[in-house]
């Protein structure tokens, strides 16, 4: 187990394991049973990407509105005096008014070989109000020893992003410092065995889903086709490496 090691001089701001918020920003408890509305969590595959990372909780005691007005961003919030010399405050600035900055102050020490990545947090992607900062991706290598700001995309003419209290507006996941791969075309012989695959994938739904199969509110088909297959695989996978 790869192990991140972190330090902050807000404790408000300490990190965590992403996790679902049910009922919250990936939906409402529904059961998956017909006539339900489907909502993120539903989605395994998205439940997965969620719940990869750590996440970032705001640690003022006041709202920041950050908004496009007349092409000009404007950032209000009160954020009292400043803690500390030498800080920058208000810890948010504007940053060429397409972007806007937050001197964050806090260090994810990694194993030699990984980088830290930030982007949004998943809750930007189920947000209905377009209030949810949008933190720009960046990747910061385990030699550097803090990581100072984080840049934000500002909102676009006449919209609106709110930070609250105590809630997520970013993410980070842990990944290969370097991406060593290659993009190349299947060869014929791997091909047809990957589309042999999905053919008797396919030609099995119905056995593989059995039971869990529903008809959501807007009449989407959902089955525990991808749920069912993930938890054999990962018995397979703990089954000949226990260690995992």
């Amino acid at each position: 187990m790869k192990v991140v090691k972190f330090r902050t001089r807000e404790r408000r701001l300490a990190p965590r394991r992403t996790k679902l918020e049910i009922p919250g920003w990936a939906g409402e408890r529904e059961p998956r049973a017909d006539g339900s509305q489907e909502y993120a969590w539903h989605c395994t595959p998205f439940s997965e990407s969620a719940q990869y990372g750590i996440e970032l909780f705001y640690p003022f005691d006041n709202e920041l509105v950050v908004s496009t007005i007349n092409g000009e961003l404007k950032l209000g919030g009160d954020f009292g005096p400043c803690p500390e010399e030498g800080l920058q405050w208000p810890p948010f600035r504007n940053f060429g008014d397409n972007y806007y900055t937050y001197q964050i102050l806090l260090d994810l020490r990694v194993e030699r070989g990984f980088a830290i990545r930030t982007e949004p947090h998943p809750r930007f992607y189920t947000d209905r109000t377009d209030t949810c900062p949008i933190a720009v991706p960046a990747l910061i290598r385990d030699w550097w020893p803090m990581l100072f700001f984080v840049v934000f995309k500002s909102p676009a003419e006449g919209r609106t992003h709110i930070f609250r209290p105590g809630e997520p507006f970013a993410q980070i996941i842990v990944i290969p410092e370097e991406a060593p791969f290659e993009l190349v075309e299947m060869g014929e012989e791997e091909a047809a065995e990957r589309e042999l695959q999905a053919q008797r994938i396919h030609a099995s739904r119905d056995r593989l889903s059995e039971g869990s199969r529903w008809l959501s509110r807007t009449e989407t088909v959902f089955d525990g086709t991808y749920r069912f297959m993930l938890r054999a695989a990962k018995a397979r996978d703990k089954e000949q490496d226990p260690s995992k």
